[in-house]
């Protein structure tokens, strides 16, 4: 008998249509993401840290890695000295997956795209990679995020390309540009999300600087 295959873990995150199936999603990935992911070349929680290192020194003061998810890119920047480091991600299970690598400072629970729990001015940079991505964090976080930069302060974030525009992103981010919340630093070219596997996600690196 020939059947349809399950879906993969991936495919559920992906078909997820709200914050609540996104959420479940990732609390039944939890156990198994690290060894998933790694094994298809996930690369982006790597790749920010590396562009991070190029614009922020660790004694600048605190780092957000907002949605961390199981914390990937926390030992890397824990290596590099840079702290206090935060985490934030919406799924529980995700984060106590994070918080057993003993690396972040604190971590917090909350849904980008909503108002989060931090003052304005209080991050001397936030890393993001994955988390802009079809049907994932909205593009208005991205204004929420900025603000939480003390002035001079960086956000390095990935954002896939086939949502760039669809999503609104490009909108957002003149707009901050406009509004003089921020400034352009760098834009990467578009590269593979996934060194192995899906060869048709693309996304781009984007740095910017708080005014």
């Amino acid at each position: 008998m020939i059947t349809d295959a399950e879906p993969s873990a991936l495919d559920l995150v992906y078909a997820a249509k709200s914050p609540e199936a996104l959420a479940d999603a990732y609390s039944r990935w939890a156990e198994s993401y690290d060894r998933e992911t790694l094994a298809l070349g996930y690369c982006l929680p790597f790749v920010v840290t590396a562009w991070l290192a190029r614009f922020v020194a660790p004694r600048d003061g605190k780092v957000l890695d907002a949605g961390c998810g199981t914390g990937l890119s926390g030992p890397l920047l824990k290596a590099l000295g840079y702290g206090p480091l935060w985490g934030l991600d919406m799924s529980p299970a995700m984060l106590a997956a994070a918080n057993a690598r003993d690396c972040y400072d604190r971590l917090v629970e909350a849904e980008l795209g909503m108002p989060l729990p931090f003052s304005q001015a209080y991050f001397a940079a936030f890393i993001s990679g994955g988390v802009f991505t079809a049907g994932h964090a909205p593009s208005s976080s991205l204004a929420s995020l900025a603000k939480c930069l003390k002035s001079g302060g960086y956000g390095v974030f990935t954002i896939r390309e086939s949502i760039f525009e669809s999503g609104g992103f490009d909108a957002v981010l003149a707009e901050l540009v406009r509004s003089g919340v921020w400034t352009p630093v760098e834009r990467s070219e578009p590269f593979r999300a996934f060194a192995i596997a899906e060869p048709e996600v693309l996304v781009r690196t984007h740095v910017f600087r708080r005014v």
